[in-house]
């Protein structure tokens, strides 16, 4: 039950009947039409844009219009008021009953409420983390994995089939540095003196690892060449690293479908695969490059190169997929492995990348473009850095890590669901700054506690309840006579519930998650504001004397509580039964 969507099919019906009677000239386009809240609720309930985005195409007044809409709105039950507001806006106030109504939908649906179809069942790939395997996840990787996850959710909450997904970039350089690490680490276990120079992992998390391979081969690595060794310990040390990775990322819940290997791209002709489907549409040429302005990437050469035409799919210069001694970029093993995703015949692709990944976004979106022939559409959405804070000073934890801090650390402090609801308190790429005192604290001015609290009074409302024998299952509640609740603060409570199947298509649509978070605040808002007001209108606390009317105000509770769980599922945040 989308109430936005239902008045906005009432607006477009009357904007029909207008074209018919001659009152709008034929041919409008009414896609821009929009129905949603107005900005100041004192105005209405809902407001429509319909007179102010016709006006122009249609050669009239935007409150000529209006005024010729309005009374055709009225004729609809629900709709007890169309007032004309600014240059033509119509400002529209609906029936109590109608707000009562969406209460005992979202009793009888329970946690389907709100659930869309717009998905419609299309294959989505959703890539997050996809962190180097070279050591645990840090805070930076904290952000990016539980946005992509509730990205995830949130898709699939919509009505997409989802895949979740990490690359494994185990292809590169990096992956010999980590080796090299690894053994002198086990060189360590067996007691030698060891120096960590400059461009290893000096971080004890190896040291384990380090132990574990001499229990595995024992002293035959001991005074050989990286030859006898350096691929078997690569390998080793990837395998122990995801293994710590995943173990990192089960302790915020995220938990992916498939992990791709980048070293499963080389040897097998992928990757020149991909470049020949490229090659076939004459995307791929052999050329110099102009130097670029500013720094001079690593994957520029001053001679001639294989390079791909991305200018023709919207990136700004070509790019090299090939350098002049014949080995691939790191781009390449890119374009294979999102070839790889298309042919796995997704509807759509989405990459979480961190904000130093910004300059990926142009060339990989025209990769795709390339290789879908525009079919595929790639979102990339980059996540900002976060900053630490303890006592409002700049915090560090521990440094078992090397130079930065873990995931796990995080965790520890604060638990994982004040993680990762504060995570997801800010746009992802806007910088978000975590206090740990802060996300503690027991204030309104701490999202995560604020919808906590509303989603655990409400389990005490419904203990206090069976307690004094009223019987407040869904199924009684959603019979319960709801026009008791006619208060203008109860309904405002229920406006404000109405609003969250619109507000996740529109998340789902823009792909952000956070506007979940944000949603839940205000609907916390509205909930706290009601239950502060029967502190002073005791007509209006949740348990009367009257039996009937005591299951009205639990039915407006229990709606509530439905919904922030729905939101905070999303998340990936336990609902609160209690507050400690």
């Amino acid at each position: 039950m989308n109430l936005f969507a239902e008045i906005r099919t009432v607006v477009i019906s009357a904007l029909n009947e207008m074209v018919r009677d001659g009152a709008l000239p034929e041919g409008l386009e009414f896609a821009n039409v929009a129905v949603e809240p107005p900005r100041d609720a004192a105005h209405g309930d809902m407001a429509t844009n319909a007179a102010m985005v016709l006006a122009k195409p249609a050669g009239l007044k935007p409150r000529d219009i209006a005024a010729a809409l309005a009374p055709l709105l009225l004729a609809d039950p629900r709709i007890e008021g169309a007032d004309i507001a600014g240059p033509g806006f119509l400002n529209l106030r609906l029936g109590a009953s109608v707000w009562q109504g969406v209460v005992g939908t979202i009793l009888s649906q329970g946690s389907d409420f709100g659930k869309s179809d717009m998905g419609q069942g299309k294959r989505v790939n959703v890539e997050y983390v996809s962190a180097n395997p070279t050591g645990p996840l840090h805070v930076g990787h904290t952000r990016g994995a539980i946005f992509g996850d509730a990205l995830a959710s949130l898709l699939d909450y919509a009505g997409h089939e989802v895949t979740r997904e990490y690359y494994i970039n185990d292809g590169g350089a990096q992956v010999d540095v980590l080796a090299r690490s690894v053994y002198l680490r086990y060189l360590e276990a067996h007691g030698q003196e060891v120096a960590f120079e400059d461009g290893t992992y000096p971080g004890d998390y190896l040291i384990e690892v380090g132990q574990a391979l001499k229990d595995k081969v024992g002293d035959q690595y001991i005074d050989k060449g990286e030859q006898y060794w350096l691929e078997d310990v690569r390998g080793f040390a990837t395998d122990a690293m995801m293994e710590m990775i995943k173990d990192d990322l089960a302790t915020v819940g995220v938990e992916m479908d498939v992990y791709f290997s980048e070293k499963s791209l080389y040897g097998t002709g992928q990757i020149e695969a991909a470049i020949e489907d490229l090659k076939g549409k004459d995307l791929i040429y052999e050329g110099t490059l102009e130097p670029p302005k500013g720094k001079v990437p690593e994957d520029w050469e001053p001679r001639e190169q294989t390079l791909f035409r991305s200018t023709a799919h919207g990136d700004d210069v070509d790019r090299p997929v090939k350098k002049s001694d014949g080995s691939w970029t790191y781009f390449a093993p890119d374009i294979a492995y999102h070839f790889n995703k298309v042919e796995r015949k997704f509807d759509a692709l989405i990459d979480v990348f961190g904000a130093d990944h910004g300059g990926y976004v142009k060339r990989m979106k025209a990769a795709v473009s390339a290789l879908s022939d525009g079919k595929v559409p790639l979102d990339i959405k980059l996540t900002q850095l976060v900053r630490l804070y303890k006592n409002g000073e700049p915090f560090k934890m521990s440094k078992r890590a090397g130079t930065f801090i873990m995931l796990r650390d995080v965790v520890a402090q604060v638990g994982a669901d004040v993680t990762r609801f504060h995570m997801l308190t800010r746009k992802n790429d806007a910088p978000l700054d975590f206090d740990f005192d802060k996300v503690l604290e027991q204030s309104k001015d701490n999202p995560v506690f604020y919808v906590q609290y509303a989603h655990a009074r409400v389990s005490s409302v419904l203990r206090k309840a069976q307690e004094a024998g009223i019987a407040c299952d869904d199924a009684t509640l959603a019979k319960a006579d709801l026009s008791l609740n006619a208060h203008e603060a109860e309904q405002a409570l229920a406006a404000k519930l109405a609003e969250w199947p619109r507000l996740v298509e529109i998340a789902a649509r823009t792909n952000e998650p956070h506007r979940i978070a944000f949603y839940l605040y205000e609907l916390a808002g509205e909930f706290h504001a009601l239950w502060n007001r029967g502190n002073d209108a005791p007509e209006l606390r949740f348990l009367q004397d009257d039996i009937a009317t005591s299951q009205a105000k639990i039915a407006l509770a229990r709606a509530s509580a439905i919904v922030i769980s729905a939101g905070l599922g999303i998340l990936g945040v336990a609902p609160a039964e209690e507050m400690r």
